[in-house]
C-alpha cells in the first residue's frame, strides 16, 4: 500500500571472539549461529568477527550487542581483544543492551577494571548448578529465572574480581563470580546459555583426556549431563529486553 513502510527490525551486533574445536564446528556449527538460534527472530543479527577486524562502528549504531566465547585467554590481552574492550567500554557507558558469554563475561569485567585470571581450582566444566542472589531478584532478566537452575559450563579462566560497582547476581559452587550486571544495561554470564545438551557432550568428549590428566571423572562429567531449559531461556530474555528499550 501507498505510503507505507517496512518496520525496522532491532539490530543486533554478535562479536565473535574466536572459534569451537573444528570437530564440535563440522557437526553443530559456530559460535554464532548457537546465538543467532537462540535469539529472537525479530532481531537483525549482525555476525562480526572481531579477530580479524575491529567492532563495527559505534556502540550507539547498535541496539543490542553479544560478545561470544573464545578458546583465547582476555589476561594474554591480545591487541583484538584489548582494542574490542575499549569498544565495549564505550558500548557501557552509552547504555547500549550488552550481554557478555564466557569470554564475553570476562572481557566485559576487564574492560570495566575488574581482573581476569586463571581459576586457582583449575576447570570448571559440564552440567552445573547456578544460585542467585537475592540481588537478582531485582533485576530485568535473572528475576524472571529460578533461584537455582543447571547451566552448561566450560572455563579455565574467571572474573576474579568484579568491576567497581558491578552487581552480583550468581554463582556456582566452584566459581563465585558466575553472573553479574553493571548499570542498567550491560551483564556477564560465565555459563553458555547458548550450549544445549549435545554440544556440552561434544565439548567433554574433546577434553576427556586433558580431564583425567587434570584429575576430573570425565564420565562422571558426561553422564551429569542434562538440559538446560532455564540458563537457555536467558537468551530470548536478552532479546525481550532490547527490543522493549525500543518502544
Amino acid at each position: 500500500m501507498a505510503g507505507t513502510q517496512t518496520p525496522h527490525k532491532t539490530r543486533v551486533v554478535i562479536l565473535k571472539t574466536g572459534s569451537t574445536y573444528p570437530q564440535i564446528r563440522d557437526q553443530f556449527g559456530d559460535f554464532d549461529a548457537w546465538f543467532a538460534r537462540a535469539l529472537s527472530s525479530h532481531l537483525e543479527l549482525t555476525i562480526a568477527d572481531v579477530t580479524q577486524a575491529p567492532p563495527p562502528g559505534q556502540p550507539g549504531d547498535w541496539q543490542g550487542i553479544v560478545i561470544t566465547g573464545s578458546p583465547a585467554m582476555v589476561s594474554e590481552r591480545a591487541a583484538w581483544s584489548e582494542t574490542t574492550a575499549a569498544w565495549v567500554r564505550q558500548a557501557v557507558e552509552a547504555g547500549v543492551p550488552l550481554l557478555g558469554v564466557c569470554y564475553g563475561h570476562q572481557l566485559l569485567a576487564h574492560a570495566l577494571g575488574g581482573k581476569v585470571d586463571y581459576h586457582p581450582g583449575g576447570r570448571e566444566t559440564g552440567t552445573q548448578s547456578v544460585t542467585l542472589f537475592d540481588s537478582a531478584q531485582h533485576d530485568p532478566l535473572f528475576s524472571q529465572l529460578p533461584k537455582q537452575f543447571p547451566a552448561q559450563l566450560t572455563h579455565k579462566q574467571s572474573v576474579i574480581e568484579l568491576p567497581p560497582g558491578a552487581v552480583l547476581l550468581g554463582r556456582s559452587t566452584f566459581e563465585p563470580h558466575q553472573a553479574f550486571r553493571v548499570g542498567k544495561n550491560a551483564w556477564g554470564v560465565q555459563f553458555h546459555p547458548e550450549f544445549d545438551e549435545q554440544i556440552m557432550k561434544a565439548y567433554l568428549e574433546v577434553q576427556y583426556p586433558d580431564l583425567e590428566t587434570e584429575g576430573l571423572d570425565a564420565n562422571a562429567l558426561l553422564s551429569s549431563v542434562q538440559p538446560a531449559p532455564e540458563a537457555s531461556q536467558l537468551l530470548r530474555l536478552f532479546a525481550d529486553w532490547v527490543m522493549m528499550q525500543q518502544h
